[in-house]
This record gives structure tokens, C-alpha cells and sequence, in this order.
């Protein structure tokens, strides 16, 4: 089947302190999404990469593939003004009969494991969804107490969530809900089953200082390990 990926990239840099904004900011060398988008590429050069980008940042995000001399295949389209809107116009890029991953721009470490297990997930169960397990206690919030919930009932969400493009295209259907906070619960409130799998600690998404900081140590781990002893 003929895959896809999303990439949605919206952010903005508010939270680190920033004008740029954070998809555009530098990870070793290199915008973060520049990486996003390489790591889909190097699993599978046959996958149709469309990246979602607001109007306004079009051009700098030109002229960033031209600095930095980035030719890795790619499709630009126009988000809109919640992620809701971005997927869906990401959509419209797409055939029917196919295989589409949703990913967040700004989570360049996803691995290709991840990459290859969300398509084969998706092809065989139509959505497969990656989480891992929280590894701090959690509380949930019941005024005036706090409960304690177990961790090992709890999963933490990432991306890429991939899906038949057919039941994703038929979920995105319904008008916009404040509740659809990603694919994975947009698809559900279209009364389709969800597929979980292990997804992988290191695939962070990059939304703070402490984040970036992680991620490039993350990846000079990764870089040193390539070198011969």
C-alpha cells in the first residue's frame, strides 16, 4: 500500500523563550523539522511526505532548505487554525487505499522502528497508536483530595499514530471537538478500535529549553556511538 506522513508543524517558540519558532530552531546543526523529516525519508525513501506549515512561515521555511541546502523530497500545505485543521488539510494530499502516519514536527528521534511497526500496525488493524509507560507516580485530581493511580494502567501518547487513510479521512468528517486533542481520539470518537504498541522513550517531543537540550544530547549519544573504537 502506498504510505504517507503528515508532518505537523505549527508550534510556535513561546515556551522556550523564543521568536523562532520551535520546529525552525537548531538541533545539531540543523532545524529540528529538517531532522523530523529525514528520519521518516531514511526508513523509507517511497513514502509521500507532506509537511504542514502555517502561510506566514512558508517562506522562511524556504529559505531555510536553501541555507542549509535541504533537498530531502517533501510536499508543503497550509495549516489551519487548530492541529485538527492542519491533519485535515494534510489529508486532502492524499489518496485513498493507503496507509497515513501522523506526526508531530517536532519529534525528530522518532526511530525507524517506530516508522516501520506504526505502518505494519496499521495495514493489518487499520490505527496503530505508540506509548510508552510513565515512569514517575501519578495523582489524579479529585477536589479537594488527590487519588493515586496506577502507573502500569496509565500510557503516555506519541507519534507517529498511523491509520488507513479510508478510516482517517471518514473520522475527520465529524466537526471540530475541543476533545480532539489527536488523531488517536478523533478516530476513537468515530467508534473505531484503537491498536497501542511500545513506542521509545528517546522520541520526545521538543516543546521547551530542557527538551532541546535533551534531544541534542540524545543525538551526540547516537553520533559517538557510530565511531569506531
Amino acid at each position: 500500500m502506498k504510505k504517507y506522513a503528515i508532518i505537523v508543524a505549527g508550534g510556535s517558540g513561546t515556551r522556550m523563550g523564543s521568536t523562532t519558532p520551535k520546529q525552525f530552531l537548531d538541533l545539531a546543526g540543523k532545524p529540528i523539522l529538517m531532522h523530523t523529516i529525514d528520519a521518516f525519508y531514511l526508513a523509507n525513501m517511497d513514502i509521500d511526505i507532506i509537511v504542514v506549515l502555517p502561510d506566514n512561515q512558508k517562506e522562511y521555511w524556504n529559505e531555510l532548505c536553501y541555507t542549509h541546502e535541504f533537498t530531502t523530497p517533501h510536499r508543503l500545505t497550509t495549516g489551519g487554525k487548530e492541529r485538527y485543521h492542519s491533519v485535515k488539510n494534510g489529508l486532502k494530499l492524499t489518496e485513498p487505499d493507503s496507509l497515513v502516519a501522523v506526526h508531530d514536527g517536532v519529534r525528530p528521534l522518532v526511530s525507524i522502528r517506530i516508522i516501520h511497526t506504526a505502518y505494519k500496525l496499521a495495514e493489518e488493524y487499520g490505527i496503530a497508536i505508540p506509548t510508552i509507560t510513565p515512569i514517575e507516580s501519578v495523582r489524579m485530581m479529585e477536589e479537594p483530595e488527590t487519588v493515586t493511580v496506577d502507573r502500569n494502567r496509565i500510557r503516555i501518547i506519541q507519534t507517529p499514530q498511523a491509520f488507513k487513510t479510508n478510516i482517517l479521512t471518514e473520522a475527520y468528517r465529524q466537526p471540530y471537538r475541543k476533545e480532539f486533542t489527536d488523531d488517536a481520539s478523533i478516530v476513537e470518537y468515530a467508534n473505531h478500535p484503537i491498536t497501542l504498541f511500545h513506542g521509545n522513550e528517546e522520541n520526545i517531543k521538543i516543546t521547551t529549553l530542557l527538551d532541546l537540550k535533551i534531544a541534542k544530547t540524545i543525538l551526540l549519544h547516537q553520533f559517538e556511538s557510530l565511531l569506531p573504537l
